[in-house]
């Protein structure tokens, strides 16, 4: 199979609007790829936006020169991921010279549109709608498989390229493999979101388990006898960087176990530290005796899967906190309230906040664990910061929004310099009719004739277009962290466009003072 086919089948999905045109895509290809379970998860894990190595040191830097492309395809989808893996292995002095010759030597064989895959693909900008409930439904289409079965099995397989080699080489019988393991992750549950805690109630049918939500690191505990294995919500293994987390999870009452939990980073005074400490302990160059001695990490666990035995996801919310309790001391248990008065719910989530915590979870008493999914039945709760900031700059899309000016450039007005303090940059929350309008504002206000004739081809070369700060835009944020990328040393975590404020100047765009009160407070 080559890579063009791979290529190909991804710019229809990335031009497509409809799901079932997508999925009717992929799982054509999919199918071409079907004699190889190993091609079968290349495809899945390209066409979701990810290479099955992770990371193997290639960024936007190294993309910005590369050979002109071939006149015929050559590349088979088996020799690219071999050179990645090839790639990813390259280390110690003149690392990054020899990778350069690799990547060099692997687009000067691509062909234009080859080329431009592998570039969306390694800069993680392939943003063209597969998203997993679309390639789910394409693994069962390709497969002649029920697509319940398809997300069963990712959901305690815990990665779904492995679920469609296997679907697409076994059918049923091949997803029958899949269950719920001590040791192989799984894909955690996720939440929707409420406006408050009155509209949470309301859509939990009147009573919820309210808890703490922590701005820790979820991760999710497996336990086998006296062995202990620690995955981060992206399933990497953790274990050797959290020894603390390996230490409660040995000191419970149980033989085996999987336990969905929090790690965070706590100040004397309980209070958390901000997140980015927490993170720090996740990097593979910490060292770890050391990290530890200076800041130990605390366990709060949430929810359990699994206990001696009995496969526990299936049943509802209440029966799995009765079982956590019986083991976890309550010391390591998040706070937790289950009421239906909205007054309680509301004092609980103030105590909360002035904790210094995130907000609260809402969940519904009767739920399942919908491992890997979005499930109704919990909701975070959460207050919205939002700041006036001013585009400084923005960048041409990719996927669907090739030929759109989409990922924008926020700056806080500096009282100080007259100018703009950059604090980050976002493509979230842009709707179809937003994206519309502000390709045509911003090429109205791009710096230059020659920035404004700038067209999408220059995603390689000069992607970004500067513009006069002249555009307020409302933001919404999680908060403020410490970084050294940005001339503030801070940047925006989670910011998202609320809305273009036409009714604003640029003078009237929040300060970076009134930024660095959101960060003092650990907002």
């Amino acid at each position: 199979m080559q890579l063009l086919d791979v290529a190909a089948a991804s710019a229809e999905v990335g031009t497509s609007s409809a799901r079932l045109a997508k999925i009717a895509r992929i799982a054509d290809v999919l199918r071409q790829a079907a004699d190889d379970p190993a091609r079968v998860a290349i495809v899945v894990s390209w066409l979701s936006g990810e290479l099955p190595q992770r990371q193997i040191g290639v960024g936007w830097a190294a993309l910005r020169s590369v050979p002109d492309p071939a006149a015929e395809p050559s590349l088979t989808v088996l020799q690219v991921d071999a050179r990645f893996t090839e790639i990813g292995q390259v280390a110690g002095k003149g690392s990054q010279a020899r990778r350069a010759g690799l990547l060099a030597d692997l687009f000067g064989r691509a062909t234009d549109a080859e080329q431009t895959f592998l570039r969306r693909l390694l800069s993680g900008e392939l943003r063209q709608g597969a998203l997993v409930g679309v390639m789910a439904d394409a693994v069962a289409k390709a497969a002649d498989v029920a697509p319940a079965a398809v997300r069963r099995a990712a959901m305690l397989g815990g990665a779904l390229p492995a679920v469609a080699a296997a679907a697409l080489t076994d059918g049923e019988a091949g997803l029958a493999q899949f269950t719920l393991q001590v040791g192989r992750p799984v894909g955690p549950m996720l939440a929707q979101t409420a406006a408050g805690v009155g509209e949470a109630l309301e859509r939990l049918s009147g009573a919820a388990v309210f808890e703490a939500k922590l701005d820790g690191a979820r991760v999710q505990i497996h336990r086998s006898g006296d062995e202990v294995a620690i995955y981060t919500r992206s399933l990497d293994d953790v274990t050797a960087r959290l020894p603390e987390v390996v230490d409660a999870a040995l000191a419970w009452p149980v033989t085996d176990l999987i336990a969905d939990a929090e790690a965070i980073a706590l100040r004397p005074d309980n209070r958390p530290h901000r997140f980015q400490v927490t993170a720090s302990r996740f990097g593979r160059s910490v060292d770890v005796e050391a990290a530890r001695t200076a800041q130990p990490l605390s366990v709060f666990v949430f929810d359990v899967l699994h206990l001696d035995g009995i496969d526990l996801l299936d049943l509802p919310t209440s029966e799995r906190i009765s079982a956590l309790d019986t083991i976890v001391p309550d010391i390591q248990r998040v706070d937790r309230l289950v009421t239906g008065d909205v007054d309680a719910a509301q004092r609980f989530l103030d105590v909360t906040l002035a904790a210094g915590h995130e907000g609260v979870m809402a969940k519904s008493p009767t739920a399942p664990y919908e491992a890997g999914r979005r499930g109704a039945g919990w909701l975070k709760v959460k207050p919205v910061h939002t700041l006036d900031l001013v585009v400084l700059a923005v960048e041409w899309g990719s996927g669907r929004r090739t030929g759109k000016l989409s990922n924008i450039h926020l700056g806080a007005r500096d009282p100080e310099s007259g100018g703009f303090v950059m604090l980050g940059k976002t493509f979230k929350g842009m709707t179809d009719a937003m994206l519309e309008w502000q390709t045509a504002r911003f090429l109205e206000l791009a710096d230059g004739a020659a920035q404004a004739a700038t067209s999408e081809t220059s995603v390689t070369d000069g992607h970004v277009v500067k513009v006069r700060p002249e555009q307020v835009v409302e933001i919404a944020f999680d908060g403020v962290q410490t970084s050294s990328r940005y001339p503030g040393g801070m940047a925006l975590r989670f910011a998202r466009v609320l809305r273009y404020r036409d009714d604003k100047s640029p003078a009237e765009a929040d300060s970076i003072d009134t930024v660095r009160d959101f960060y003092q407070r650990g907002s």
